[in-house]
Parts: C-alpha cells; structure tokens; sequence
C-alpha cells in the first residue's frame, strides 16, 4: 500500500517495514535480534530454525525495495550479544545498503560493536520535515516515524468473533511502525476518528475503516 505523508511517497509492506520513496530509504523497526536465542537458553521450546526466520524477511524486503540506506528504528538487537550476533554480523556484510540505527531501549549492545560494522548510531534523526526515533515524540512541526509500541489492531467480526493484526498506526503527525521481529508480540490500540490504521495480513496492507 503506497500512502502520502507531506508530499512525499511511502510504501508500507507486510512484513511491517516502510519505503521512503523519494529518499531510498528502508525503515524497519522492532527486529530484536537475539530474542529467538535468549528465550532457547532459558528453556523455552522455540525451533531453532525460527533463528533465521528474522534474516529471511530482512533478505526479501531488501531485495524487494533496493533500498541505498536502512534504517532501524531501535530495538534491533534483543538484548545482550548471543549467537545471533554472529549472524547479523554476517548478514551485514553481505548487503551494499548503508545502515543506520536510532537507537531503541533493548539496543544494549556497546556502540563500537556497530561501529566496527560501519553502522551509525543516533538518538533520534532528522530528516527534513521528518522525525525519526524509536519513542513515540512529539517535536513542533515534524512528522514522527517511530516504533516501540508493536502496534496492534483488535477486528471484530460476527457475534463474538475477533481478529488480532499487527498494523501501522497512523496520527496526525505521526506513524507508529509495527514490530518487524518474530516472537515479539502486539500491544492493541483503540484509534479515535483522527487516526489511520493500515492493518498487515499474509495477503497485504489493507486500510481499516473506523467507525
């Protein structure tokens, strides 16, 4: 689904990641990387192969998109380095797209371990009329690209029937990513009539009309 934010062309994908037209740019946010690893040490009964479901969707939207510049949206990393770090070194080094990361409040990670992988690190990026942080923030004349939330939708359907979808949530000044990572959940937000809600399935991105 393509959509207009201040003239300027932004393509929501599926897999819960933006496509800034006009800046080739990739915004992804919510991957937690390390998470899949973290839950296996503590016993949890997650396969091990869900360890490299993240990468596979990162691979597919960056070949869909080209992107010149990806652009994390905090949280990347879970939590401390795991075997998955290893990975996502790995995976690093097998794209040519410049890659930044606004950092989020599970990037733990000690910066000269992005830094040795050419990443750049902000606490929040401007871009333009355009606002990018991993916090929801509100700034006096700029639109807010952010995440943290891992926004969800509740739909309800016939008698008692729901259906629960991740989702863009979209406010006058500001577009909440949903969590791009496996295994990371939803928290569900109830839209008033000034929001837009663009809901993700297996099929698309697909706008919700609010009542």
């Amino acid at each position: 689904m393509t959509i207009k934010i201040n003239n300027h062309t932004f393509e929501l994908h599926q897999f819960g990641a933006i496509f800034w037209e006009e800046k080739n740019m990739l915004l992804i946010s919510d991957v937690h990387l390390g998470k899949v690893a973290h839950f296996r040490k503590h016993g949890m009964a997650i396969p091990n192969d869900a360890i490299f479901e993240n990468f596979v969707r990162l691979n597919d939207v960056v070949d869909f998109f080209k992107p010149k510049t990806i652009i994390f949206l905090g949280d990347l990393f879970h939590s401390k380095i795991n075997k998955e770090w290893e990975l996502f070194a790995n995976w690093t080094k097998e794209i040519s797209q410049e890659i930044i990361l606004v950092e989020g409040n599970h990037d733990i990670i000690a910066n000269y371990n992005y830094e040795n992988l050419n990443i750049k690190i902000f606490s929040e990026l401007i871009i333009d009329t355009f606002l990018l942080t991993h916090h929801p923030t509100e700034k006096d004349s700029f639109f807010n690209f952010c995440g943290h939330i891992h926004p969800g939708i509740k739909l309800k359907g016939i008698g008692r029937q729901y259906l629960n979808l991740s989702c863009f949530f979209q406010k006058p000044n500001q577009m909440i990513l949903p969590a791009f990572g496996e295994f990371t959940g939803n928290f569900y937000l109830v839209p008033t009539e000034n929001d837009l809600v663009y809901a993700i399935t297996k099929d698309g991105v697909f706008e919700v009309l609010i009542n």
